[in-house]
């Protein structure tokens, strides 16, 4: 790996236009000797927890449809990838080049539609998502075809938010065939589960209900990959709703001079109904 020049601090406090060479260049100073010692405390492993922080705000920010905060995000989620590129270039592994060069290698290689490749013809562009996937999933298996046989459902990362991993294992199970062909096999799926929820309640086993519990979420993830929906993303957007209905609840409740504790259950429920018929009044 080539060691980059230093930039003069000068040069980077004056600039109107920030460059990438100069975040780089930041963050060696932070990490540098006499750079800032949290930062040079900061490992792969304590950096796991702010990537994911990170790339949630830029969801929400993604969601508020605000600009702005998009950018503001999207920088700290950038932030996190040029930190691990420094701590791998500082044990001689990889830099942030290397980062670049193998994403661009990537995004060439897994488009021969646009790219063309000696590996991979593609007589006829394709006109939707549906047949770039295709391409996708031929280009994919080439790649691994040199490598180590993996299972169907191996190299869905375990860090995944749960309804992700699910919808994604379905999503593969279905490319082999195994999937209801039409929507009331899956309903009926629905139906059988929450029958074999209802017979755990009866028992005492913690542990079956947590079992028929989790076969439930899985056949409604399962629903949301039929509607061609995220129930990832219809979960995220419920918990707002909620949020977002209780605090007008709890406001009300406020501008009476009480507080929750004070307020009958059947009160808040009414309060709750009026959130939500005006939440959708203004829709």
């Amino acid at each position: 790996m080539k060691k980059n020049k230093t930039i003069p601090l000068e040069r980077i406090l004056l600039s109107k236009k920030h460059r990438v060479d100069e975040l780089l260049d930041i963050m060696a100073r932070l990490r540098g000797a006499s750079g800032c010692p949290w930062d040079r405390e900061q490992t792969e492993q304590t950096l796991k927890k702010y990537l994911i922080e990170e790339a949630y705000e830029v969801l929400e920010a993604i969601e508020r449809e605000n600009p702005d905060e998009l950018k503001e995000e999207l920088g700290d989620l950038f932030l996190q990838i040029v930190f691990l590129s420094r701590i791998a270039a500082e044990k001689r592994q990889f830099n942030f080049a290397d980062v670049v060069h193998i994403l661009v290698e990537k995004l060439i290689r897994r488009h021969p539609h646009i790219f063309p490749s000696p590996h991979l013809k593609v007589p006829v562009p394709p006109q939707n998502g549906r047949e770039v996937r295709k391409i996708w999933r031929e280009v994919k298996k080439q790649e691994d075809k040199d490598g180590p046989k993996k299972f169907l459902l191996e190299g869905l990362p375990l860090g995944l938010p749960a309804l992700i991993r699910a919808q994604r294992m379905t999503e593969r199970a279905a490319r082999v065939g195994f999937d209801w062909p039409r929507l009331g096999g899956v309903w009926s799926k629905i139906r059988e589960e929450i029958r074999e929820l209802k017979r755990a309640e009866e028992g005492k086993s913690p542990r079956r209900r947590e079992e028929e519990l989790g076969d439930v979420l899985f056949s409604l993830v399962n629903l949301a990959r039929h509607y061609g929906l995220s129930a990832e993303e219809a979960l995220r957007k419920a918990n707002r709703r909620f949020a977002e209905r209780f605090r007008r609840v709890e406001a009300e409740v406020r501008r009476q001079g009480l507080s929750l504790e004070e307020v009958s259950l059947k009160e808040m429920d009414r309060l709750w109904n009026r959130a939500k018929k005006k939440k959708k009044t203004e829709i």
